[in-house]
Parts: structure tokens; C-alpha cells; sequence
């Protein structure tokens, strides 16, 4: 998924995404650093234990010891405090974040969704959501180990001896400015790692989907050849980020363990103790508690790794969540119920022009039509003349460029979404089937209609029988995406839904494109029981179904060519002609060669 400039300068920080749960982050924040301190708190008890034996060895300091127990106790819970408030923050932020893509995505242009493509958009809502779920819920402790852990650490070692406050402060220098060295060109390094790993997903990917292609052309030699070169880039950027950061790295994290700082610190009060000019005791506790500066360094690198890693799933988020919505007039956001005018035309076009992209050329130019209720429209014209455009503007898959679209008089953008469906709906090539019951697919749209209502659209949409034949009959579910049901029984599946709906306009597109000679006559029927009574509006290919259209509209690089009745069309000798003569060549094909032209035996009935 692309990511816009803006929002790609704005990527740097995740914290605007978390103001859902700031609260609880926050909370589960500050009581990680509780137990931070309460951690600091133990060293400092201890070192009062020893400073008390040294002093009196036959008094054993049970105050003191009673003091590091207890605060040991409370720096556990509230470390299973913060880990809790950091989760629970985290589950909530993911069914926000994911309640709130889903309404986005359902008021956006249909149009967007189909251009983003299912892929990339199920991988914002689940992948990318998923990061943010470990950001929030790792972060949180980090930051109190990565920022308060050292400040308090400096303080108490300044308020014990400065001079080795100082010795540890100056490991912790080196060692981070050999770190910050050795990931200089971490930034391009992450960017061009993002980018290997993901082709090597997309390499697999289509490895798998393609595999009936494979085995049938491919045996695998170009396909698994695409999937070991994206192996083979990966592991090139790998190795030259290993040997890029390779030594540094691995010294800085040396200087940066606790050993180093230590050793010199116990060195150097070994010195000062050995002059006089330390007490034992000041020097055990500073042993104790030096620790603290050179382990926040490890969680200070992994949350700013993590910060890097969750950006780019924050800058995606963002994208679909700052996705244009449909346009809404005053009209439509009022929600104002608008009553059809019986004397306008159902549908009407009136100068519509469209383009795909504001740098492409339009796909429809200066389209005028109507369409009477009642009646049936077919558009028909080549591959890429813009007959499914048409189709799919009805329903604002995507809004004009310019002009205007009516239903019964109004224009479709006063209508909110919930009203333009009240009165269109909708068969398409491929119908879309969830992973339900069938009578659950075929109340979609209609949730509340009753059984009898369900078996009536359904016999006649010509899907009773083969649903009587079922092993759980209604009951049956379909699978993901329908696939446990044929094309054709997928289809009358989606037939016996928009009868169930009964609404009054019906665009058709291509509905028995994937159609078998027997599913094909049964779509046919359940068509025409779909189509009676309705004003319809079909897009067509196979032409010997829309001889008998009331209006037959031919398309020809995004302009209406010509336009009238099968007959009329076919005498002009135009477009539609040509068409014709093509189609029954087509039809009148065979294996043996070309026989007798015949009149198509299956007609569309009104």
C-alpha cells in the first residue's frame, strides 16, 4: 500500500495513534516505573544492611532487611501491573483500531477498496494492528527501564560519590557513541530489509496460488526461480548489514553489558577506599546500584528498534483511516427520506464523465441516458469500453467526474448509501458468498425475513432443488468464499438474495459469464423471475440475451456509439452489427469446422 509524502514525514512517532487508551499507557507507564524504583529502592536497603554489619556485625539490621523484602514484593507487583494495564491497553487499542478501519472502509468509495485490493487492506487490519498490539504492550516497561531507570541510577551515584557517577558515565558515552556510529546507515538498511522481505512474502505467495499453473507449464523453473531470487536479495542485504554494523555493534553491546562499568568501578573504588577517602559501605552500594545506567541502554535500543518497526504499520493505519469518504450532500447526511418522482426516469444519466485518475484518460465522456421504469437497458460493446464503469457508478462504487446520476429524479448523492440500496440492487460475475448457511447468505441485505419468504426466493431463483439435495439443506454452510457450491449454484444463490430484497431498479453484470450449458438455462429462468416487474439495466456479452431489451445502449471508447433495438441496430450496419455477425461466428464454431448458422436457441425472457 502506497504511503503519501505527508504522511511519510509524519511517520516518526506512533504515540498520536494511541489517544484511545493514552489514559491507561500512562498509567501502565507509571506504574513500571514504580517498580523501577521500588527495584533502586532494594539496592539502597541492601546497601544500608552492610553499612549496619560493618558498623555492628553481632546486630542483625532487620528493619532494613524487612524494607528490601517488601519493596522486592512490590516491585514484582507492580511489574505485573504494568504488564497487565499494558496488555489490557493493548487488546482495547487493537478492537478500536480494528472497529475503526472497518466503518471507515464502509464509507468509503467501493472503487478505493477494489484499488487498495483485499490483500493489502487485510494486512492493515490484521498485520499492521497486530504491531501496534506489541508496541503497546512491550513499550511500556521499556520506557520505564530505557528513561527512569538511568535518571534516578545518575542521581543516586552523584548523591553517593560523583567522582564514580562519573567513571560510569563515561562507559555509557563511549559505548553509545560507538553504537550510534555503528547504525549510521540503519535507517536505509531497515528500509531495504522491509523491502526484501516482503518480496520474498510476495515471491511465496504467488508460488502457492499459482501452483496449478506450475505443475502444468511452469514445473516450477521460473515461478520457484522468482521465489530464490527474492531468497537470494534478502540474504544479500542481510550480509551487508552484517558486515556493515558487524564489529561495532558487537563491541558497543560489550561496552554497553554490565561487566565493563564493574570493573572500573570497582577498581576505582578499590583506590579510593584503599586512600581513605571512601567509606566501604558507600562503595558496596555504589557496586550495587551502577547496574542501572549500563542495562537501560539494551531496552533504550530495542524501544527505539520498535519505534522504527511500528511506523511504518502507523503511517498504513492512517492511510485508510484518512481515506475520502463518499461525498455527502446536506441532503444525504440528513438522511431526509426521498420519495421517487413516478413521472421522472428511474435512471438517468446526464452528461456523465469519468476518469479512474486525475493523471488518466476518462474512461466515460459526456454519457446521457435515461432509463424507464419497467423497462430493460442493455449495454454491449468491446472489451474496455466502459460498460461495467457505467454499472458500478450506479451504485457509487465510484463517483462522477463530472455531470450527474439521478434515481427517480434525484440526484444519488443526496441519498445516503442505506437509502441508494433501499431501491438497487445487484448480480455481478462473481458472486460473493460468506462463510454462513445459505438461508444466512440469502438474508443478507434482510436479516429479519422469515423461512417461508428465504424457500420462495430461492425457488425462484431455480437453487431449491439442489439445496433440498444438500446434506443440511438451508442449513449447509458454503465455505469461505462459497466454494463448497458450483459457479452456477453460487450464482442463483446471489439471484434468490436480490429477489428476497424486491427492489425495484437491478443492474446485471454479465450474470452467467461462468455459466455451464445446464446451470446456464436455470440461470436464465431464475433471471427472468429476478427481471419481472423490474426496471433492469444488464451488461451483456453473450448478445441472444438481450434481443428482446426495450433499450440496447452500444458502447465504443467510453461514448454511447449507438443506441436502439436489436433489429434496427443490426440494419445500420454499425458497431452493434459488427458485433452481432461476430457472435454468431462464435456460436456457429465446432471442432469440425464451421456448420450451418442457426438462431440461438436461449433468448432472455422479460
Amino acid at each position: 500500500m502506497a504511503i503519501d509524502t505527508q504522511t511519510r514525514k509524519r511517520r516518526a512517532s506512533p504515540w498520536r495513534i494511541l489517544k484511545p487508551v493514552q489514559s491507561q499507557v500512562r498509567l501502565a507507564m507509571a506504574i513500571s516505573a514504580c517498580s523501577a524504583l521500588f527495584g533502586l529502592a532494594v539496592m539502597l536497603q541492601l546497601m544500608m544492611v552492610i553499612q549496619r554489619l560493618l558498623t555492628d556485625p553481632n546486630t542483625v539490621p532487620w528493619l532494613w532487611f524487612g524494607g528490601a523484602a517488601v519493596c522486592t514484593v512490590a516491585a514484582y507487583v507492580a511489574r505485573l501491573g504494568a504488564f497487565n494495564q499494558a496488555h489490557y491497553a493493548a487488546f482495547r487499542l487493537e478492537r478500536i483500531l480494528r472497529i475503526g478501519l472497518a466503518e471507515r472502509l464502509a464509507h468509503v468509495s467501493l472503487g478505493y477498496v477494489e484499488t487498495q485490493g483485499a490483500g493489502a487492506l487485510a494486512k492493515v487490519i490484521h498485520d499492521d494492528v497486530k504491531a501496534l498490539h506489541v508496541f503497546v504492550a512491550d513499550s511500556t516497561p521499556l520506557y520505564a527501564r530505557a528513561y527512569v531507570t538511568p535518571v534516578v541510577t545518575l542521581g543516586l551515584l552523584i548523591a553517593l560519590d560523583w567522582r564514580l557517577a562519573l567513571v560510569t558515565l563515561t562507559v555509557l558515552v563511549l559505548g553509545y557513541g560507538i553504537l550510534t556510529r555503528a547504525q549510521k546507515r540503519r535507517r536505509d538498511m531497515v528500509r531495504k530489509y522491509n523491502a526484501a522481505r516482503e518480496r520474498v512474502s510476495a515471491a511465496v505467495v504467488e508460488y502457492v496460488q499459482a501452483m496449478p499453473v506450475v505443475r502444468n507449464f511452469d514445473s516450477g523453473k521460473m515461478s520457484f526461480g522468482r521465489y530464490q531470487d527474492a531468497l537470494d536479495g534478502y540474504l544479500t542485504v542481510m550480509l551487508d548489514w552484517y558486515r556493515a554494523a558487524g564489529f561495532p555493534a558487537r563491541f558497543s553491546w560489550l561496552v554497553l553489558s554490565p561487566m565493563p562499568t564493574l570493573t572500573l568501578v570497582l577498581g576505582m573504588g578499590l583506590w579510593l577506599t584503599a586512600m581513605g577517602d571512601m567509606s566501604v559501605s558507600r562503595w558496596l552500594g555504589v557496586l550495587l546500584i551502577c547496574t542501572g545506567m549500563a542495562e537501560a541502554m539494551m531496552p533504550m535500543m530495542m524501544l527505539r528498534h520498535m519505534i522504527e518497526k511500528v511506523s511504518l504499520s502507523v503511517a498504513r493505519i492512517e492511510e485508510v483511516m484518512n481515506a475520502p469518504e463518499l461525498e455527502q450532500t446536506a441532503l444525504a447526511q440528513a438522511g431526509t427520506p426521498l420519495s421517487l418522482n413516478p413521472s421522472a426516469p428511474a435512471l438517468q444519466f446526464e452528461d456523465v464523465t469519468f476518469s479512474y485518475g486525475a493523471d488518466l484518460e476518462p474512461a466515460l465522456r459526456d454519457i446521457s441516458f435515461s432509463v424507464a421504469e419497467g423497462t430493460v437497458t442493455a449495454l454491449v460493446g468491446p472489451s474496455g469500453a466502459g460498460k461495467t464503469t457505467i454499472a458500478r457508478l450506479i451504485p457509487r462504487f465510484w463517483d462522477v467526474t463530472s455531470g450527474r446520476i439521478s434515481l427517480g429524479g434525484h440526484d444519488i448523492r443526496d441519498m445516503s448509501p442505506d437509502q441508494l440500496m433501499e431501491h438497487v440492487a445487484f448480480v455481478f460475475q462473481e458472486s460473493f458468498l460468506f462463510a454462513e448457511s445459505i438461508a444466512a447468505n440469502i438474508r443478507i441485505g434482510k436479516p429479519d425475513a422469515s423461512d417461508e419468504d428465504v424457500i420462495a426466493a430461492a425457488t425462484a431463483a431455480q437453487a431449491h432443488g439442489f439445496i433440498c439435495d444438500l446434506p443440511q439443506g438451508y442449513d449447509t454452510p458454503v465455505g469461505e468464499r462459497g466454494v463448497f457450491l458450483s459457479g452456477g449454484q453460487r450464482q442463483r444463490i446471489a439471484i434468490a438474495r436480490a429477489l428476497l430484497q424486491s427492489r425495484p431498479i437491478l443492474v446485471l453484470d454479465e450474470a452467467t459469464a461462468f455459466a455451464d450449458p445446464e446451470n446456464e438455462a436455470e440461470l436464465i429462468a431464475a433471471l427472468s423471475a429476478l427481471m419481472r416487474g423490474r426496471t433492469v439495466i444488464m451488461v451483456a456479452h453473450r448478445l441472444a440475451t438481450i434481443r428482446d431489451a426495450d433499450q440496447i445502449l452500444v458502447f465504443d471508447r467510453g461514448q454511447i456509439a449507438e443506441r436502439g433495438v436489436h433489429d434496427d441496430l443490426v440494419v445500420q450496419g454499425g458497431v452493434y452489427a459488427r458485433l452481432w455477425r461476430n457472435y454468431e461466428q462464435a456460436q456457429n464454431w465446432s471442432l469440425g469446422g464451421a456448420r450451418t448458422p442457426s438462431e440461438p436457441a436461449q433468448e432472455m425472457v422479460k
